[in-house]
């Protein structure tokens, strides 16, 4: 499909009273800036039009970027990251070991 992308300019108070109107023109295609004091705060667009920018798999290539984060910084033995074997079990996150001696007196 095709946009126009036309473009209004719209004030947040007039975007409040004409909210279904807006939302039919950027159905149409068109983008509606909307500002807040003059200055830009948000944009209405289509969906197909937002759908047009999001790249496929957007929320699963975030979680796996994520993921990918997290494990970037893991030894290669998995003993050696503070979290142990089972990262991804919470229970596994409290050190359990004895601690350090100290002497009282």
């Amino acid at each position: 499909m095709v946009w126009s992308f036309m473009a209004q300019a719209v004030p947040l108070a007039t975007a409040k009273a004409q909210l279904a109107g807006l939302v039919q023109a950027a159905e149409t295609g068109q983008v509606v800036h909307i500002s807040r004091r003059g200055k830009p705060v948000a944009v209405l667009l289509s969906e197909q039009a937002y759908q047009a920018l999001m790249p496929q798999g957007a929320a699963a290539t975030l979680w796996r970027g994520i993921s990918n984060w997290r494990n970037a910084g893991q030894a290669d033995a998995t003993d050696d990251w503070p979290l142990g074997p089972h990262a991804d079990e919470p229970e596994q996150w409290r050190d359990r070991s004895a601690g350090r001696s100290v002497e009282l007196g």
